[in-house]
């Protein structure tokens, strides 16, 4: 497969993204329009009230083989943030690369998330540390948009004004979740919040390797096709959704036309509303009108 890329993360950028950062680095947004017209991005990611940043995100647009692939991603680290900057660097470079991408998305993100995973346990094998990461990832390929995700980040799509959940959070007490952990050999317990092993208080997670037998990192996946009615996606850490309501977060998004505005008013919102973790959002809007203009 031929691709070439356009990118955009932590620590990163490209000729056509308009980064910004504040002098320590705990601040930082941006986005660009694609060049065909058909959408719009904007990120905003912000240390907020945790002493250390652990939450990363990725953003791609490439060709690979004619077709247009845009990948936008947001990774929440905890227990330190060696496992969500691992995801940041690796997990799109993996699944662009799979043999089967184009032919089929589906099998190519759950192959590459679970192999990731098998790959940042090993470079970590040698260190004490414990580190763990959430994932939730949107890939459009042409206008077929797959969302993937482990943890308890989320996407939410706004179609015909409807803000639709396009993940559910792997929180330990969610039935299926909890049966699973069970069959295992684990335990759920509460702690303060429903934890695995009284540990994690989210049931699938990157790293976390003294919980691995439970917590898995293989993705719920749901895919559906773009059309007019599809407005914009919201990519987001759970610093945001801990207090932001997915249909206020797509009312917040909608009422900016600029993403890169949209996404400031996000994390501007969690942290005004109490959020006291780092808060990081993707916001991407698609444009049918003015893609028509450019390809009648």
């Amino acid at each position: 497969m031929m691709a070439d890329t356009v990118a955009a993360s932590n620590n990163s950028s490209a000729s056509n993204l308009l980064p910004e950062k504040d002098e320590d680095g705990n601040y930082a947004s941006g986005g660009f329009k694609s060049e065909d017209g058909k959408l719009s991005c904007g990120y905003s990611s912000f240390r907020g009230k945790r002493a250390n940043m652990e939450d990363f995100f990725d953003v791609k647009i490439t060709k690979i083989d004619g077709t247009t692939v845009c990948l936008f991603g947001i990774f929440d680290g905890h227990g330190g943030s060696r496992a969500a900057e691992f995801l940041k660097n690796h997990l799109f470079d993996g699944l662009v690369n799979h043999p089967e991408f184009l032919t089929n998305t589906r099998l190519a993100i759950s192959q590459i998330y679970q192999q990731i995973d098998k790959d940042f346990l090993e470079s970590q094998k040698d260190n004490f540390r414990d580190d763990g990461s959430t994932a939730s990832t949107a890939v459009l390929v042409g206008n077929h948009l797959y969302v993937a995700n482990v943890g308890d980040s989320r996407t939410v799509i706004s179609n015909a004004g409807e803000a639709i959940p396009l993940s559910e959070d792997h929180k330990p007490n969610r039935s299926d979740e909890r049966e699973r952990i069970e069959k295992a050999g684990g335990v759920v317990i509460w702690a303060g919040t429903w934890r695995v092993c009284g540990v994690l208080a989210m049931s699938r997670a990157f790293g976390n390797r003294m919980l691995k037998q439970f917590v898995v990192a293989e993705p719920d996946i749901q895919d559906q096709v773009i059309n007019e009615d599809s407005e914009l996606l919201v990519l987001a850490s759970d610093g945001l959704w801990d207090v932001v309501p997915n249909e206020d977060a797509v009312a917040l998004a909608t009422t900016e036309e600029d993403p890169i505005a949209a996404a400031r008013k996000l994390t501007d919102t969690a942290y005004t509303r109490g959020s006291a973790d780092n808060i990081t959002c993707i916001v991407v809007k698609f444009h049918h009108e003015q893609a028509e203009a450019i390809h009648p």
